[in-house]
């Protein structure tokens, strides 16, 4: 059994986002000190690291909830998790295309305005501040 403080050590989490992980209810501590510290034992530690893992994947928090309940019923079918996921695919493939979008825009932006300029001739401030870049 380990504390808080160890747990965070171990998993590389701070003590915060555990807590936080908590009051969402996708860890818990299953006991207490005597003086009334949270205990924590090696499931807490493989939780936590299911966890970061999937919140690194960009997972939400109400996606990570979902896969550790379909992962405490073990013998149901996965297609669950697999929609889940081709879900998150798709929305990793709108958020790039959106980036690319952003990036052409940036670029094109970046273009209008060579060196050796004053701020007063800045072709960027001055397309940022024309209505045509806002209506894009």
């Amino acid at each position: 059994m380990m504390k808080i403080g160890e747990l965070a050590k171990l998993t590389g989490c701070s003590v915060q986002t555990i807590r936080y992980y908590e009051k969402e209810h996708l860890l818990e501590s299953k006991n207490r000190s005597e003086g009334n510290f949270r205990l924590y034992d090696s499931s807490a530690v493989e939780q936590l690291m299911f966890i970061k893992h999937c919140r690194s994947l960009d997972l939400a928090l109400y996606e990570v909830r979902e896969l550790i309940d379909l992962n405490q019923s073990p013998g149901t079918h996965c297609d669950d998790v697999n929609t889940m996921i081709d879900n998150h695919i798709e929305q990793v493939e709108q958020r790039m295309k959106e980036l690319k979008e952003l990036r052409q825009q940036l670029t094109s932006l970046r273009n209008s305005c060579s060196t050796n300029r004053t701020v007063e001739e800045c072709g960027i401030l001055k397309k940022l501040s024309s209505k045509q870049l806002q209506n894009r």
